[in-house]
């Protein structure tokens, strides 16, 4: 299936009736507290089948999977998932090169944050996120906020990051 830009793949506290393969894209994934804080926690990209928490077992969905621009995913229902993973002695091994592929992409991320300054998160997320969007600006598909979440600092440190950037 296809989806465009804002159109919503999974919501936070659906229950988990799929899973779904990116096969091109982004995605941001947020949720949303009990205490109306909303929080851009995950960025899914292609070659990902999400939700993680439920490769192995049925959970109820954590957060929303917004398109970040358009997109193509496979929806795989959860049942034949599950079926599968008892049925073929390989899924095994496909869920946990799947889960080891998320633990090194959070590895990098984790390493993004604790680089110098914010300047220089900035440009790594930049580039990373390249990687999956063929040159479109972060800026065209995540908000100040979200850029500061990403890369744990304010919006206004963000805004005054773009404005130096562009500057130059």
């Amino acid at each position: 299936m296809i989806l465009h830009k804002g159109e919503i793949l999974f919501r936070q506290g659906d229950d988990g009736s799929f899973l779904y393969h990116i096969k091109s894209g982004l995605f941001k994934v947020t949720r949303l507290h009990e205490n109306g804080n909303m929080v851009l926690f995950n960025i899914l990209y292609p070659g990902e089948t999400v939700p993680h928490h439920s490769l192995i077992s049925p959970k109820e969905i954590h957060g929303t999977a917004i398109a970040l621009m358009r997109s193509e995913v496979e929806a795989i229902p959860a049942q034949s998932w599950y079926r599968e993973l008892q049925d073929n002695p390989q899924k095994p091994l496909e869920v946990a090169e799947l889960l080891q592929e998320k633990v090194r992409f959070m590895q990098e991320r984790l390493d993004h944050l604790t680089v110098g300054t914010p300047a220089e998160r900035l440009e790594l997320l930049s580039k990373w996120l390249n990687r999956h969007a063929h040159g479109v600006p972060l800026t065209e598909y995540l908000t100040q906020e979200e850029i500061g979440q990403l890369i744990g600092v304010r919006r206004e440190t963000v805004n005054r990051l773009l404005r130096g950037h562009h500057k130059e």
